[in-house]
């Protein structure tokens, strides 16, 4: 992504994307480009839907029925990473913060958990999925992850492809090097990682977890971090280890 454009500004649009094409836009993307924005007829967006790659828009309109004419292709539409992100469920801001971090490490699915010392569990997808959004367009991501509702955690695991290896990231785990234990994963394997509630995981769900098959047991390092901090901490460990990054 070394040209890419970081001035325009960018939205994501829920319809097709071609060359010519007129777009209607929300109320809301409507307010923010004319009103918070101050843009004009004729000034310049990038659109993406996370299936077409992302397109050069013009505005077509005056500021209270605004529309968008589709120029150019700027980008190609890339593939997502193949990185689920399992997580117990949080308070609203810091499940926002979460969503949107994880969503900018490449994550192509969150899927909430519940496991017994979960704080919450009733989730919002509409409001996670405004947070996905949010992110990938601040973020160049072409991309939206899969947004799934809640499943508890013994469904979870006897639903689950076996062949997607899961990180287990678990606070009671021997504190050896985390890159190290990672390396171990066969290369270009598709991956979830899961982090658990702040209340950590029961025994039962704990030994649960060590007998299903491909399993990987992780430690964070020497210290108790918080969830959301232990999703970006994570994430950032299996990206680069095992990941895109590399």
């Amino acid at each position: 992504m070394a040209s890419y454009d970081f001035r325009s500004p960018r939205l994501y649009v829920d319809a097709p994307l071609s060359a010519g094409a007129a777009l209607a836009l929300e109320a809301g993307q409507a307010h923010y480009l004319g009103h918070v924005l101050r843009l004009k007829p004729g000034d310049r967006v990038l659109v993406f839907n996370g299936r077409d790659g992302e397109w050069s828009a013009a505005i077509a309109a005056g500021r209270r029925a605004l529309t968008l004419r589709v120029g150019e292709q700027t980008r190609a539409q890339t593939a997502p990473a193949d990185l689920h992100y399992l997580f117990a469920p949080l308070k609203a801001a810091r499940l926002d913060y979460m969503v949107q971090k994880a969503v900018e490490m490449g994550v192509s699915r969150l899927q909430p958990v519940l496991t017994r010392h979960v704080q919450v569990t009733r989730v919002n997808l509409e409001r996670m999925r405004g947070n996905a959004i949010e992110a990938a367009e601040q973020c160049g991501i072409l991309a939206l992850p899969e947004v799934a509702a809640p499943v508890a955690l013994d469904r979870c695991l006897a639903e689950r492809d076996p062949a997607r290896w899961l990180v287990f990231c678990d606070e009671d785990a021997a504190s050896a090097s985390p890159a190290a234990t990672l390396g171990k994963l066969p290369p270009r394997s598709p991956l979830a990682v899961l982090v658990g509630p702040e209340g950590g995981f029961a025994q039962d769900e704990r030994a649960a977890l060590l007998r299903a098959d491909n399993v990987v047991r992780l430690a964070l390092g020497p210290r108790i971090l918080r969830a959301d901090t232990a999703a970006v901490a994570a994430l950032a460990l299996v990206q680069a280890v095992a990941g895109d990054w590399r």
